[in-house]
């Protein structure tokens, strides 16, 4: 048997969900692009890969003879500009994120070095708590001003743009276009479309410009290389948009964790970074309220970017959490 057809496959819940992996011929491409790259390194596949595949990505993790594991990933459609992104932050901000060992733009490939520890399982070991999360947070936000003068190039390599002046005509078109939302929910986010109006005239009159939101930065999403020091990686949900959406989703997850009570001290520590811009404490905590509320649009619009088929098998899975988060549009911010 040959080696793409011995590996351990994780589908997790997603049992039915198609991705490109169920093709042979694509399989077999994209494991002869792996060789060639690290041939390329003076690498070599060690063998016992093992697969994880999810509606929204094809992740394959691969042994390297003498060199621990690297890690072949491969986008859907709507998210391929990933791999030209990576390749681009490495360039733009070395050291705060991965730095790939190969990357196939047009395909929305990757292959990528192993990170380290994961924040998540430092956390769960008891070796981080939440003065890692500040220090998590305002690293991230270092990183995003560091980015706002490439937002243009970013859009250039196909990231969306989110940014508050067409949140409003997003908003609209993912509304439309969701399939699982009730006549009532419809009815409460037309009605609630006024209001959005002006929350975002008011984030965009503080004068934060938009740079890259990763819109999914949780405890996963980040590695801990050694303490203190944390290496961002999975830019597959980006959007250019306000930078303080970024917050909704590490807040909520350490507010799961640590209560509500962790929140102002997640945000201070984020918004250190952003001090020296002339606003003042009150507007931007201002500026992370609307963009808590906010980020939901993104974190709706990701829902979109799943492979071809994959959400047939999984129960309609892109509209319903797409759904969900619209309905947190209608929820007042705990900020």
């Amino acid at each position: 048997m040959r080696r793409d057809e011995t590996a351990d496959v994780d589908r997790g819940r997603y049992r039915d969900a198609v991705t490109p992996w169920e093709s042979g011929t694509w399989r077999q491409s994209a494991l002869a692009w792996v060789e060639a790259a690290l041939a390329a390194h003076g690498l070599r596949d060690a063998g016992g890969r093992s697969v994880r595949l999810r509606p929204w990505s094809v992740l394959v993790r691969i042994p390297v003879e003498g060199h621990g594991a690297v890690f072949f990933k491969a986008s859907p459609p709507a998210g391929a500009f990933e791999a030209g992104l990576t390749e681009a932050l490495s360039r733009r901000i070395p050291g705060r994120v991965l730095e790939p060992i190969a990357v196939d733009a047009e395909r929305g490939w990757s292959l990528l070095p192993d990170g380290g520890p994961l924040f998540r399982d430092e956390l769960e070991r008891g070796a981080a708590g939440l003065p890692e999360w500040e220090a998590m947070l305002r690293q991230y936000a270092e990183a995003q001003r560091e980015l706002t003068p490439f937002a243009e190039e970013m859009q250039s390599l196909g990231v969306p743009d989110s940014t508050v002046a067409v949140l409003p005509e997003i908003f609209d078109r993912i509304t439309a276009e969701n399939s699982v939302l009730g006549q009532a929910d419809r009815t409460a986010l037309r009605d609630l479309r006024p209001r959005l109006v002006d929350w975002c005239a008011e984030l965009a009159s503080f004068g934060i410009a938009g740079t890259l939101d990763h819109s999914d930065l949780h405890d996963g999403q980040s590695f801990m290389p050694e303490p203190g020091r944390f290496v961002f990686f999975d830019w597959g949900d980006a959007a250019i948009a306000h930078p303080f959406c970024s917050l909704l989703v590490p807040g909520r997850t350490a507010r799961e964790r640590y209560g509500p009570e962790a929140l102002p001290r997640l945000r201070d520590a984020y918004l250190e970074p952003w001090t020296g811009t002339g606003h003042t404490a009150a507007e931007l905590r201002r500026s992370v309220s609307l963009a808590w509320r906010l980020g939901a649009i993104g974190r709706a619009c990701s829902w979109g970017r799943l492979f071809p088929g994959a959400s047939e098998g999984t129960g309609g899975l892109g509209d319903a959490d797409g759904a969900r988060w619209l309905r947190e549009l209608l929820t007042e911010p705990p900020l």
